[in-house]
């Protein structure tokens, strides 16, 4: 197989990125935009010793799953993934790739729910993330990355956003071309939040600049909505500094869901998807219903952990970032859940004695980032003696980790992680449920509920 060589093979199954699978000359062949049963001509890009990447270039053959991507900038923007897949087909994918990737990567093997769909597949979050940057000749750029890059594909719409995307990336346009070129190569991104009608919309720029005229377009768009201006000087991939500026409003909002009135700042985590976390959510608390206590891993601002001092007797939330902390906070006071209500601002990792509340009758719900849990955590739930764990993952690659660990089918040697053939563990696997949190995308949300034997 050589590169720039044009191959023709069939579609045999799909990837962890929603690429296809061909196999051709000895070689496995990872090809983006192609679905399974298809046979496409593809140009190879890549070739290593035993696997290959290419690109479609004529499909031969469609799949009945095809269809017309709605979005202009697919796929060179790097937001969506599988546009090109009809919905019920998505829905299968992901639960076939949690369902593998839990068998690879964990050495489970365990059966996997039907992924719950999304009632929207598009015009579905709530939240929105532009970098600024821009072109060769000065002009301002508003979009996103493409795929494995910082190149700022221009976008004027996002069809997986509300319709107010629209009006915000033009008032960003519009400001950025009205700053002179030493401000505006300042500009960093826009991040807005949507909670309940009104918004909370952040500058983040590498230092103070004007607001004023951005607020002024903004009021021709939008009429309940507090602003921000976030100052990060520093040339990372973490969005949000420490310095910030609250230009109009309050900088934070009230909304209620579950009889829990509370309040959400411009970085305090939320589910991106309204109508699946209320989803996910009630699945949690009815796994959850009837425990003594509750713990609460990556709290977030405090909604979760609030619906469950509500459904147990006592919940305990921690998390790192100190405006959500905050933020649940003043939800404890706001709901009345003063001493059934405790919020912990820290690492996991260093509040892992909190987990021992759980012992005898108590309930552990994880929510971690991308990345997973720290190990220290996991043997620390391992240990805990509490009657369920519920772990929540936007990850199954991480997910199947954290599960090998937990139900003892993978064991650490040194830095390493083992795959080990008489698991023992104090843990039996109960469910493994998908959420379509992320439609369009691979991305899912994952429920995985484990029981004390």
């Amino acid at each position: 197989m050589e590169k720039n060589e044009e191959y023709t093979g069939e579609v045999i199954g799909l990837g962890t990125e929603g690429e296809g699978i061909i196999k051709c000359e000895g070689r496995t062949v990872f090809v983006p935009l192609s679905l399974v049963g298809e046979t496409v001509s593809f140009k190879v890009l890549k070739v290593q010793k035993d696997i290959a990447y290419g690109k479609v270039l004529r499909v031969i053959t469609p799949s009945p799953d095809r269809t017309i991507p709605v979005c202009p900038a697919f796929p060179q923007c790097g937001g969506c993934s599988l546009q090109h897949m009809k919905y019920p087909a998505q829905l299968k994918y992901k639960s076939a790739m949690v369902r593998a990737s839990l068998k690879k990567i964990g050495g489970i093997s365990a059966p996997v729910a039907d992924t719950v769909p999304c009632a929207g597949a598009y015009r579905y979050r709530n939240k929105l993330s532009l970098p600024i940057g821009l072109t060769p000749e000065g002009d301002p750029v508003c979009g996103f990355y493409a795929p494995r890059s910082h190149r700022i594909i221009p976008v004027r719409d996002c069809y997986i956003q509300a319709e107010w995307v629209k009006d915000i990336i033009s008032c960003v346009t519009s400001y950025a071309g009205a700053l002179p070129r030493e401000q505006r190569a300042k500009l960093r991104h826009i991040v807005v939040r949507k909670v309940g009608e009104r918004h909370i919309i952040a500058l983040v720029a590498a230092e103070k600049v004007p607001a004023g005229i951005l607020t002024a377009l903004l009021d021709n768009c939008f009429t309940d909505y507090t602003f921000l201006l976030n100052v990060n000087p520093k040339d990372t991939n973490v969005i949000f500094g420490s310095e910030w500026h609250t230009i109009r409003g309050e900088g934070f909002l009230k909304t209620e869901e579950g009889g829990i009135s509370f309040t959400v700042g411009a970085n305090t985590f939320m589910q991106v998807n309204d109508e699946m976390r209320s989803r996910l959510y009630s699945c949690v608390l009815h796994e959850a219903g009837g425990s003594s206590v509750a713990i609460d891993l990556y709290s977030g601002g405090g909604l979760l952990t609030a619906m469950l001092a509500k459904s147990c007797g006592e919940a305990w939330g921690i998390e790192i970032v100190p405006e959500a902390t905050q933020c649940a906070d003043t939800l404890m006071e706001e709901n009345g859940l003063t001493g059934r209500m405790h919020n912990i601002c820290g690492a996991a990792e260093d509040n892992i004695q909190i987990l021992q509340k759980a012992s005898g009758g108590g309930v552990i719900v994880c929510d971690p980032p991308r990345k997973g849990m720290e190990r220290s955590v996991v043997k620390a739930i391992r240990d805990s003696g509490a009657d369920k764990v519920i772990l929540i993952s936007c990850n199954p690659a991480t997910l199947a980790r954290d599960l090998g660990l937990l139900l003892g089918t993978l064991v650490e040697e040194g830095k390493d992680l083992v795959k080990c053939m008489e698991p023992a563990s104090p843990y039996t696997l109960q469910s493994v449920t998908p959420f379509d949190m992320f439609p369009q995308t691979k991305w899912c949300e994952t429920a995985a509920v484990l029981t004390r034997k």
